[in-house]
């Protein structure tokens, strides 16, 4: 599947593109729930793909940690969010090649709160959606171990302790 820069960025911009949503609670999750989630959202690229679309497709986790998982077909590692930046990295209208990127949305993650990396093209994953099934599955396995045991820097918790004592004061 390729779409030029114009194309994917208009379809962003209107939400022209398949969307799901799960909700999970961690008590909920194990070994064979998280298979099936990643069974769940490989089907859905398979489908979009086969309807010529672009997809988001997202696992949110609730509780102590929350986070949220998601799969967005994109021309460059960039969240759908941020899709008026994808022009200034393309400057013709040449179709390209369209992957499928999984991101890691959570406090709990890394300073930024966000880790996007590309899983495959889409070609790839309608080509063995057994194999990246798989893959997303460990994906998802591990950034849950990541998040639970994720420590937040000494600077970054006195950081928001004094900019909350300033609030604080100014009020």
């Amino acid at each position: 599947m390729k779409i030029n820069e114009e194309t994917i960025t208009k379809k962003i911009e209107e939400q022209d593109y398949l969307q799901d949503l799960e909700t999970v609670k961690y008590s909920e999750l194990n070994k064979t729930k998280i298979k099936s989630f990643a069974e769940k959202m490989i089907k859905e690229v398979v489908q979009a793909a086969k309807h010529d679309s672009l997809i988001q497709t997202q696992l949110a986790v609730s509780g102590q940690r929350p986070v949220t998982f998601a799969l967005e077909s994109n021309i460059i590692n960039l969240p759908f969010t941020n899709y008026k930046k994808i022009s200034n990295f393309f400057d013709n209208q040449d179709p390209v090649e369209v992957n499928i990127y999984f991101e890691t949305i959570s406090d709990f993650i890394n300073v930024s709160h966000f880790r996007i990396d590309i899983l495959a093209s889409v070609q790839e994953i309608v080509v063995d959606p057994e194999t990246y099934t798989k893959s997303l599955a460990e994906n998802i396995t591990a950034k849950l171990k990541e998040v639970r045991s994720y420590q937040k820097s000494e600077k970054t918790v006195t950081k928001k302790a004094t900019t909350k004592k300033s609030l604080a004061a100014k009020n």
